[in-house]
C-alpha cells in the first residue's frame, strides 16, 4: 500500500498506474467483445474508460518536453557509456523521442480544434518516431545482453572471490532488466505497428484484446521496474 501510495503522489508513478488500467481495460473490453457472451454494454464502458484514460496520458505529456530534453543534455553523445554501438543507439533513441512530443502536441491540438490543421499525418509522425525510439530500445538491449553474456562468460573462469561474485551478481541483475526492457520495447512496437496507416505489415489488424494484452505487458513491466528502483533507494 505504502508504495502504491507513493506512486500515485509523483507524475512518472501516476502515469504508469494509470497506463496499467487503460491497457487491462482495453484488454477485458476486447476479450467481451470478442465473446460470444459479451455484454455490450459492458464492452463499450470498458472500451470508453481506455480511450479517455489514453486522452488523459496525452494531455500531460504536454508538459514532458522540458524533462526530456534535460535527460537527453545530461545524456549527450553518451561519453559515459562503454560500448559505442549502445552510445548512438540511444543518442538517436533520445532524438526520437524529443521530437515525438511536439509533433503529438500538434495532433493533440489539432483534435480538440485549437490548431485549425489535420491530425492525421501528425499522429501518423509522432507514431512513427516512437516506433523508431521503441525499435532503437530493442536493439540496445540486445547489444548490451551480447555484451553482459560475454562479462559473465569471462568472469565464470577460474577462482570467484568475493568481489567477483559481487560483480557477476551485478551483470545478472542488469541482464533481467534488460531482458525485461527488450520485451516492453517489442511489446509496445506491436501495438505502434498496428497504428500505422493501413497496408503496413499488420497496421490495423489487431483485435482490440490483443492490442490491451501487448499494452499491459509493457506496463506491468514498467511498474516492476519502478518498483525495483523503489525498493533500491531503500537499501542501506
Amino acid at each position: 500500500m505504502e508504495v502504491l501510495a507513493s506512486a500515485l503522489e509523483s507524475y512518472r508513478g501516476r502515469d504508469r498506474l494509470v497506463r496499467v488500467v487503460c491497457y487491462s481495460s482495453r484488454l477485458l473490453g476486447g476479450l467481451q467483445l470478442a465473446s460470444r457472451n459479451g455484454r455490450p454494454e459492458l464492452d463499450r464502458r470498458l472500451l470508453r474508460l481506455s480511450q479517455e484514460l489514453s486522452n488523459c496520458r496525452a494531455t500531460l505529456r504536454l508538459f514532458d518536453d522540458l524533462s526530456m530534453f534535460l535527460y537527453s543534455r545530461e545524456y549527450g553523445l553518451g561519453a559515459a557509456e562503454e560500448d559505442t554501438v549502445v552510445r548512438w543507439l540511444s543518442v538517436v533513441a533520445n532524438i526520437a523521442d524529443q521530437l515525438y512530443y511536439p509533433c503529438e502536441h500538434l495532433a493533440w491540438a489539432a483534435d480538440y480544434k485549437i490548431l485549425g490543421i489535420y491530425s492525421n499525418k501528425w499522429w501518423t509522425l509522432s507514431n512513427v518516431l516512437w516506433s523508431l525510439s521503441l525499435a532503437l530500445g530493442a536493439l540496445r538491449s540486445l547489444r548490451v545482453l551480447q555484451l553482459l553474456k560475454r562479462k559473465l562468460k569471462r568472469g565464470q573462469k577460474g577462482h570467484l572471490g568475493t568481489e567477483e561474485l559481487k560483480e557477476l551478481h551485478k551483470y545478472q541483475v542488469r541482464k533481467q532488466a534488460e531482458i525485461l526492457n527488450l520485451i516492453s520495447n517489442l511489446s509496445d512496437l506491436t501495438n505502434a505497428v498496428h497504428w500505422m496507416p493501413p497496408g503496413f505489415l499488420w497496421a490495423g489488424r489487431f483485435p482490440e484484446w490483443l492490442v490491451g494484452l501487448m499494452g499491459t505487458i509493457s506496463s506491468l513491466i514498467s511498474l516492476h521496474q519502478m518498483w525495483c528502483v523503489s525498493n533500491a533507494s531503500k537499501d542501506p
